[in-house]
Parts: structure tokens; sequence; C-alpha cells
């Protein structure tokens, strides 16, 4: 049985990838910070209370934060991970120029002080960091492994910061270090401030007649969503790999938050037009335009390709809203779900892990 520990476990992508690895016959490991109120929804339905029932535990639990290197050197020492998965980090751009000096803590600091643990640790762990399209910022697109990172926000700078470490490990210890770098990956458990979930959430709540406008910044931004289970899943497969590389993960197109309104309206007879307003408050203060990835690589020595591309992405978004608000959804979402995905992802799990 291989073990992993997983960093930020609690939101989107830990969340699909603890699932994904409990399936895989895993012992996995989970980092959480202590708070006062739980923050573990996104993971209660795979979590078994070791007190109860006798099933043997598969997911364990460890409170601790990228911000102290203690808890980390902790952690990492008595868990003995074969792969650590470094999700944690403030990731919200917009948030990051509002907390820009939090973010470098959290974001770029936080992946060298688990670098360091590992090798403290005298552990052989193979370790992801999770990369991001945001480095590439006004670069040309598609944008590739050499398409030089152009960073165009606190948050990307600081992810930056995190890619060069993760690489100065590789180079200078021999540590197996890998840098996954997604475009935009979205799904029902997406954080309900970022756009895709924030439309998905008010056009399920306007249907419900709890809400009646949306209020968002720029529309013409374009960017290139994918689904998130499947980028978890690229997560793992860069890891059981002979050596440690760099990949680009991503659909290869590229659409507008207006494309998105069109979409997620559009599959419920509704005009966005109608419902949206502009509001300042969420511009940046420097914007990135345009991203969109050129997977070539992943491709020719993965054979990774995306299941789910755009239009199907809005569709199982929108279903899961509606449900959650109590209304009937048209369907086309959980049919994609099921007809494309087998085994770990089922279409149940997305719907009990979103409840509030």
């Amino acid at each position: 049985m291989k073990t992993a520990l997983i960093t930020g476990i609690t939101g989107q992508d830990g969340s699909y990838l603890a699932e994904m690895l409990l399936h895989k016959g895993y012992e996995v490991h989970g980092l959480i910070r202590r708070a006062s109120t739980f923050n573990t929804r996104r993971i209660d339905h795979i979590y078994t209370d070791p007190h109860g029932n006798g099933h043997k535990v598969k997911l364990y639990l460890h409170y601790g934060d990228v911000t102290a290197p203690d808890s980390l050197l902790d952690v990492i020492y008595n868990v003995k991970p074969d792969e650590v998965y470094h999700l944690a980090a403030q990731s919200h751009v917009r948030v990051s120029f509002d907390m820009p000096e939090y973010t470098g803590d959290v974001t770029a600091l936080g992946t060298t002080r688990i670098l360091e643990a590992i090798r403290k640790a005298g552990m052989k762990s193979r370790f992801y960091q999770a990369s991001s399209s945001e480095l590439y910022g006004n670069s040309k697109p598609p944008q590739n492994e050499e398409t030089p990172f152009r960073p165009r926000s606190p948050y990307a700078a600081a992810k930056l910061y995190a890619y060069w470490m993760a690489n100065n490990y590789r180079e200078g210890y021999g540590m197996y270090s890998v840098n996954g770098i997604l475009f935009n990956h979205e799904s029902p458990r997406r954080g309900e401030t970022f756009v895709t979930r924030k439309i998905t959430m008010a056009l399920a709540n306007i249907m419900a007649g709890k809400q009646k406008h949306l209020y968002l910044g720029n529309l013409k931004s374009r960017r290139d969503w994918g689904y998130a289970p499947e980028y978890v899943e690229m997560m793992h497969l860069m890891l059981q790999q002979d050596d440690p590389q760099d990949f680009v993960v991503g659909t290869g197109e590229a659409h507008q938050i207006e494309d998105f309104l069109d979409e997620a309206f559009g599959y419920v007879d509704l005009d966005w037009h109608d419902y949206v307003r502009i509001d300042p408050r969420y511009y940046r203060p420097t914007e990135v335009d345009f991203l969109e990835a050129d997977t070539s690589k992943a491709k020719k020595l993965l054979n990774w390709e995306p299941k789910i591309k755009f239009h199907e992405l809005v569709r199982i978004m929108v279903d899961a809203d509606l449900e959650l608000v109590g209304l009937k959804a048209p369907g086309e979402g959980r049919k994609i779900i099921e007809e494309k995905f087998s085994g770990w992802h089922r279409w149940e799990d997305q719907v009990i892990s979103m409840g509030r």
C-alpha cells in the first residue's frame, strides 16, 4: 500500500485527489488547519471516524500549517509518505492584491517549507507542486512548458517562486519534484468566490427566487477551463513516471467569461444580460487577458487528453448547483459524468460534498 500526503486536502483539488487515491488503494493523509468550525465539507463523505464501525481507516487528517515548519516536519517524519501533493495555497488571484504579503508567505514560502521538511526528514518522497497558468501572465498564447513566465499578480509571483524552488530541489538535491502547470480547472466543488462557481450558484439562486442580480468584473478575460477530477488524475500520473518532469495541463480551448455566461444561462433558457451587473471592485489592478494551454508534451509523453471540454463542464456545474438549491436540473451534467467516468468519480458524491 502506498502512502500519500495531501496539503490542501479540504479544497476542490485535494478532495478529488483523496477520493481517487483511496480508490486506488492508497493510505491517504491530509494536512488541515485548526479552526473553530469544521471546514472538511468536501471530504466528509470519504472520511471514516476511527472510533466507529470497526472499519479500517485509510484517510487520516493532521493539524498543521504551511506557515509553521515544525508542524510540517512532524507530519512528514511520522507519515513517511511515498508521494506528497502540495496543493495548499492562498489561491485567489484578486485577493492576492489585497493580501500580497500573506500570499507570499503561504503560496511561495509554504512550498519551500514543505520541501525542506522532506529533505530534513531524509525521505525519498515524490513531490508534486501545484503550479498555475497564471505564471504566464501576458505571454502570447497558446502557452506550453517553454513559454516565458510573466506573472501579473502577487499570486502569480508567489507561484513563480514556488515553481523555481521545486526545480531547485530537483536539481540541487536529486529530489523527485515536479510542477503541474495547471490551467483553470473547475467543478461543483469550486470555491464560491471563483467566477465560474459564482456564476452557476447565482444562476441557481436566481431560478430559486433567492437572488436577483449577479455582480461581476471583467467579462472579456479568456481562460482555458477544464474539469478538476481529470486534472487530479494527471497529478497522480506525473508522479508515476521514471523521471521527474514538468507538464502543462489544460484543454487547448479558451473562452471568455461572457461565453461561460452564455452557456450557463442559455442551458436553462435565460438571458444573462437581464441579470448580470458590472462592479468595478472586481477588476484586477493588472489583468491577464488570454490563457490557453498547449498540451502537446502531455499528449506525446503521457498519452493524456481531457475527456470533458467547456460545453460539458458548464452543464455539470449548473446541474449540480440547481440540485443543491432543491431544483430539478436538466440532467445533461449528470449524464456526462455517468458516461465518461467510472469507479472513483460519481455524481452522487458531487452533490453530497457540496451540501451546506
